[in-house]
């Protein structure tokens, strides 16, 4: 499902019209990346959270220059689906 799935899908079901909707959706994309980006997570009961999570600095290597690379300590984000939403799915896909 893409981004204008979503919309068009809630367009549909809400009775709004499409711009309103995609202009709602990406206010809450943009909003989940900010907290992101000031360090805040983003917690929504009964869907899951986004979370940044912490890597630790490793070592790997460049393959086609035979060389080793440290990579530094950084953070990523991440989704963390809640129990009820990860128990839903497991119990419909099959």
């Amino acid at each position: 499902m893409t981004k204008a799935d979503i919309v068009n899908e809630i367009a549909k079901t809400t009775g709004l019209e499409k711009i309103a909707v995609q202009k709602v959706v990406e206010c809450f994309m943009d909003n989940v990346k900010n907290s992101l980006v000031q360090n805040n997570n983003v917690y929504l009961r009964g869907f899951g959270s986004f979370i940044l999570k912490k890597r630790a600095k490793k070592t790997a290597r460049n393959i086609s220059k035979n060389t080793t690379i440290v990579i530094p300590e950084h953070y990523i984000p991440a989704f963390k689906p809640a129990k009820v939403f990860m128990n839903k799915v497991k119990n419909s896909v099959k």
